[in-house]
């Protein structure tokens, strides 16, 4: 009789047995399926850049695309000058008032007159000579205004252009501004209408 028996396991290998997990346990499942934190800061740094580069981005339009002046007062101007011209050449309202006040004043100073001409000379020359002095004061005004219209985008803002529109109204009031000064400087100064003269 065979009472060959087989050996049982020593006690180490059996407490080795026990120590070893086995394949696909949950543990190294846990271990393998835990995913890496992201970096947090390389993010914010991007982030960062990428705010940078839209600001500099706006900077380059702002520059590309300067705000112009609107030009409202060289308009303004324009249209003045040219008021003014063409009110002088038809007579202003001031120039009237003027007028009649060194009328009322030479015929005051009339009566102390000894002669037809100081007469003359008192009761209309001097107050034809204060009404186109007048008016020629207010087209001088609309010629100089108008000169500093179209020399402007010269001095104040170089590589301006004003509209066509304003440019011609401010060649019309140099026109009429030289025109004025003209015809009321002759007057002034009686060669375009002489004063009447009368027999002594």
């Amino acid at each position: 009789m065979d009472t060959t028996k087989t050996a049982a396991p020593t006690a180490p290998e059996a407490d080795a047995a026990e120590d070893k997990p086995a394949a696909g346990t949950p543990a190294e499942t846990e271990a393998t399926a835990t995913p890496a934190e992201p970096e947090a800061p390389q993010a914010d740094a991007d982030a960062d850049a990428a705010d940078e580069a839209d600001a500099d981005l706006d900077d380059d339009e702002a520059d590309a695309f300067p705000e112009r002046p609107t030009g409202v007062g060289s308009a303004a101007s324009a249209v003045t000058a040219a008021g003014l011209g063409l009110v002088a050449l038809s007579g202003s309202w001031v120039a009237r008032v003027i007028g009649e006040r060194q009328t009322l004043i030479g015929q005051i100073e009339s009566a102390n007159a000894t002669t037809a001409k100081e007469k003359i000379a008192a009761l209309y020359g001097d107050a034809w000579h204060m009404t186109a002095l007048v008016n020629g004061l207010l087209s001088a005004l609309a010629l100089l205004l108008a000169a500093v219209v179209l020399a402007a985008p010269a001095f104040g803002a170089p590589g301006r252009v004003h509209p066509a529109w304003v440019r011609s109204v401010s060649w019309a009031a140099v026109a009429l501004g030289v025109l004025g000064v003209l015809i009321f400087g002759l007057m002034y100064f009686d060669l375009l209408v002489p004063l009447p003269t009368a027999a002594e």
